[in-house]
């Protein structure tokens, strides 16, 4: 399955979330999963690390067109030019959505996510109806593999 992680970027993710978020990467890669994400800070990198470290596939769908921009763990760089409307793009491109703390950036990615008819499951994210919250990753990835 292709993942979208989605979440809060540079300086305001928790270290707490990060380590959440590269633990989350190393399962999801250890399971043949790919990753689809925002290819920049924050979990976005923190994932992908996770996921390198188990010979992962990481793809990056950049706000710029400038693939420079991209975290040093993102195998497949793809450039928009669309700012913070790729978000559309990111969870899009996911087969779930995968949300790891996050603010009105990864609320507008939920809100697509739910208009595109996708399953959200979260951890320390947005508390909405539409966001299946789990305490820890063993939790959310049971639920993850049921679907």
């Amino acid at each position: 399955m292709y993942i979208s992680v989605i979440g809060g970027d540079v300086g305001s993710a928790s270290e707490k979330d990060l380590d959440t978020a590269e633990n989350l990467g190393k399962i999801l890669a250890a399971r043949g999963h790919t990753l689809v994400c925002g290819g920049k800070g924050g979990v976005m990198k923190a994932v992908c690390r996770g996921a390198k470290k188990k010979g992962g596939t990481t793809i990056g769908i950049l706000p710029s067109y400038s693939r420079d921009e991209a975290n040093e763990y993102i195998d497949h760089a793809i450039v928009t030019d669309l700012g913070i409307m790729r978000n559309s793009l990111v969870v899009m491109n996911g087969d779930v959505v995968i949300a790891i703390d996050g603010g009105y950036g990864t609320l507008s990615e939920i809100c697509f996510a739910q208009k595109y008819g996708k399953d959200i499951l979260g951890i320390n994210t947005w508390e909405l109806d539409a966001v299946d919250n789990f305490e820890d990753i063993e939790e959310l990835i049971e639920e993850l593999e049921k679907l």
